[in-house]
């Protein structure tokens, strides 16, 4: 009987021998034995046909997994198996490409799967997982070069010398080689302590390496029984140890940026003293006076709700200075009820009240006042639009805690900017990049124990009011308003049609994603709610919203070198009435409508809106008029030039 190299030999030489012999009928018990019993085949059949059957029926099987909800992994452990059944693999690793501080790195997520290994032993604990950078191993290296690599036997890879790739090492001969000499440096300077060796023995186990960098000499592996495990270990333990190093680093600069960041941005004790003037009262500081008399002292020293108008939906900012706003953001607290309810300091809520107005940069619209504005709007639907019989205090509390952080730390342009212009906070945010930015620079305050506002409420409570900031602050995003817009419709349609009160109150406060639907919408109707300001508010509003929006145009062209749309280029400022009519039409009737359809108490926001469409719409048309005016004339010229050339003569010239 011939040997095997023998039959490679002449199927080599005899190309059309193997062609015809596969094309040939087969005896169906051959044909079954030959693929593993995977395929069963009752006729005479050629192997050809039955490859094509089997792909067919692994294809078709795949296909049912996916569409099931079956998990990826899962399904991709199926695809391996297949894969080392059809090309008669011995064993088939996924692994999965991220990066991580920057870094593009390989992790393993399905390892060394057979055609009928089990999943539950090749998926990859995530506290187990091999991790390692591109530029190591053959598989970093077919992933570095998105290229496949075909290594003929890994026993016989030569080393390189240092100036090249090791593209044709295995991955623990490589990982061992870049061991050697770290683990070494390590040991001598003893910043770190490779636990589990005998240092001695390793000592000569270094010495008994025969490769240096810069040799060309065949790879004879470490001489102790368990190399390749130490191997590991070796490469492992250093990586391990480089990455623990840089992640300490890391977290060591982002507390010290935090610490920078807060002492700079919270609020002093003179600041709480302008408000909270306990020295000038009882002689001594917050700390040491009783809380009653600070609530007491606290309430008189803040305006009036009904003087300054912060129960109506038509409250302007603009005769009150900054401090006197922080002191209405307090009253607004008091008039819920919830400050002795949920045993709020009063030394605290003022400082949280300044340190919140200091977060907001000194840009054209997304500063203080405007953040104030959505807080007060908030509060002014919630006991003016009696949106509060479906909302719990604490939930109250949130809300309107939220509105006022809603765009703390704006930096005057938008998210698609952000993204443009590669900026850190869209490399950290994916989505919704503003929003989720400002709220972990509220969740920030809610971690310092001068700050939290919160600090007094049950360990249930206070996630919840995280989750309701979650749910607040990211409903800002415009974007995920068009989405939630149809599911407001509803829960709208359906309660106007229930007759009795209690049935709608019911019907809301009692599940928990129809009342976070009602509130994103509440974020974007207090967001927006300068659009339905009484005209002479709205239309000063509307410019210092244009002036950002120019700001950031120019930013683009500058900047980013790109020109940007009208909406945010000064060159098309006279444009501002018809795209202020678009922005009504298409983004904001909507969302007064259908509140002044589901409380009629929210009314006055919806006729606002009209009046100052009617308003614009009347600029616009100005310009209209203007504008054909200035083309009829263009025409008349150039149809009278056309004339004159005629008769030989024109309007700018005579011709002799």
């Amino acid at each position: 009987m011939a040997d095997k190299d023998t039959v490679e030999k002449f199927l080599d030489n005899n190309p059309q021998f193997a062609k015809e012999y596969y094309d040939k009928k087969v005896k169906a018990d051959v044909i079954t034995g030959a693929f593993n019993n995977q395929v069963q085949v009752k006729d005479p059949a050629s192997y050809n046909d039955v490859t094509t059957i089997q792909e067919a029926e692994f294809i078709f099987e795949l296909i049912k997994g996916m569409q099931g909800n079956t998990p990826m992994e899962k399904a991709l452990h199926t695809i391996l198996q297949r894969i080392a059944l059809l090309v008669q693999a011995d064993r088939c690793s996924y692994f999965g490409y991220r990066a991580r501080n920057g870094i593009p790195e390989l992790t393993t997520v399905l390892f060394d799967v057979s055609h009928n290994s089990p999943f539950e032993k090749n998926l990859v604990d995530p506290n187990a997982e091999i991790v390692f950078p591109t530029d190591m191993g053959i598989v970093g290296w077919t992933a570095h070069s998105k290229k496949p690599q075909n290594i003929a036997d890994v026993k016989k890879v030569l080393l390189w010398s240092a100036s090249k790739v090791f593209e044709e090492l295995t991955d623990i001969e490589r990982q061992f080689h870049k061991a050697l000499y770290t683990v070494r440096t390590y040991v001598k300077c003893e910043r770190y302590s490779v636990g589990l060796l005998d240092m001695t023995k390793e000592r000569e186990f270094f010495d008994e390496w025969p490769i240096k960098l810069g040799e060309q000499e065949p790879y004879k592996g470490p001489k102790t029984p368990d190399g390749r495990a130490l191997t590991q270990f070796l490469g492992w333990s250093t990586l391990n140890s480089d990455t623990y190093d840089k992640l300490n680093r890391t977290e060591w600069r982002k507390d010290i940026a935090q610490e920078i960041l807060m002492y700079q941005t919270t609020a002093t004790l003179n600041d709480v003293q302008t408000i909270l003037n306990t020295q000038d009262k009882f002689g001594s500081a917050p700390e040491d006076c009783d809380q009653k008399e600070m609530y007491k002292l606290l309430r008189g020293n803040i305006p009036d709700a009904k003087k300054v108008e912060l129960l109506e939906f038509r409250f302007s900012d603009f005769p009150l200075s900054e401090l006197e706003l922080i002191k209405c953001g307090i009253r607004c607290f008091f008039e819920l009820g919830v400050v002795e309810k949920f045993k709020v300091p009063a030394e605290i809520l003022t400082r949280w009240m300044f340190t919140v107005r200091r977060g907001y940069r000194d840009i054209t619209y997304h500063n203080w006042r405007h953040g104030f504005n959505v807080g007060q709007t908030m509060f002014a639907l919630l006991l003016t639009g009696k949106l509060k019989k479906y909302y719990s205090d604490l939930e109250a509390f949130a809300m309107v805690a939220a509105g006022f952080c809603h765009d703390i730390d704006h930096r005057g342009t938008n998210n698609l900017y952000q993204t443009k212009s590669l900026s850190p906070l869209a490399k950290l945010h994916s989505s919704s990049i503003m929003e989720r930015h400002h709220l972990e620079y509220s969740k920030t305050l809610m971690e310092d124990e001068n700050l939290n506002i919160f600090q007094n409420l049950q360990k249930r409570q206070f996630e919840t009011v995280q989750h309701l900031f979650e749910v607040c602050i990211i409903a800002t995003d415009l974007a995920l308003y068009f989405k939630k817009r149809t599911m407001f419709q509803k829960i709208v349609e359906a309660v106007e049609v229930m007759p009795e009160e209690k049935d709608k109150i019911n019907y809301i406060s009692n599940n928990a994603t129809r009342k976070e639907i009602i509130m994103a919408m509440m974020m974007t109707a207090c967001d927006l709610s300068a659009i339905t300001k009484p005209w002479e508010v709205q239309s000063k509003v509307a410019l210092m919203v244009a002036a950002e929006f120019w700001e950031q145009g120019d930013l683009e062209r500058t900047v980013l070198d790109q020109q940007p749309i009208p909406m945010m280029d000064r060159n098309h400022a006279e444009q501002l009435p018809k795209m202020q009519c678009g922005f009504i039409d298409f983004v904001c009737s909507f969302v007064y409508k259908e509140f002044s359809r589901f409380h009629t108490e929210i009314a006055p926001m919806f006729n606002g809106l009209n009046i100052n469409r009617g308003e614009w719409r009347a600029l616009a048309d100005v310009y209209e008029a203007k504008m054909k005016a200035i083309e009829d004339e263009k025409k008349k010229l150039e149809g009278g030039g056309e004339q004159g050339q005629a008769g030989g003569n024109s309007k700018t010239c005579v011709i002799f």
